[in-house]
């Protein structure tokens, strides 16, 4: 499961990519009573995501934050990894934080490690290949609908 503060994280990017082009800054309070998240919360994780070059804030009378990248190039698993860290279900799949398993006796031959890492394969194929972009387009409504009917 993602955390909370990711679903937050996530739903605050959508929030901010509504309004992306107009070079219209939303502020913290906006958000946060639009996207239903705590306000203190929310600070912090747009500092978070200010610190890794996703969004952008401006002081003064039209301050805010807004994207300072493009809505389609921001990934739910590039999020999802500042938030939340390695997207893998066992510590001998992650990519970033790699660990060979304390119990494992040979990687190459455990059954587990070869059916999770084949769930870590399409998760990061869907979390990779899914935009911020596609949230506001509705395609992920419709997709999500279909998933659940």
């Amino acid at each position: 499961m993602i955390s909370q503060k990711a679903k937050y994280a996530l739903r605050a990017l959508i929030a901010l990519a509504q309004s992306h082009g107009s070079d219209e800054t939303l502020m913290i309070s906006q958000i946060a009573e639009q996207q239903r998240i705590p306000k203190k919360f929310l600070e912090q994780i747009l500092l978070d995501l200010k610190h890794h070059g996703i969004v952008v804030s401006r002081r003064g009378k039209a301050g805010g934050y807004m994207l300072l990248k493009s809505p389609d190039t921001i990934t739910f698993g590039a999020v999802l990894r500042i938030v939340d860290g390695p997207i893998a279900p066992l510590p001998c799949l992650s990519r970033m934080a790699y660990r060979r398993c304390e119990d494992c006796r040979e990687e190459k031959s455990c059954e587990v490690r070869r059916v999770f890492a084949r769930v870590a394969a399409a998760t990061r194929d869907v979390l990779d290949g899914t935009t911020i972009a596609d949230c506001i387009g509705g395609a992920a409504d419709s997709e999500a609908h279909a998933l659940t009917a």
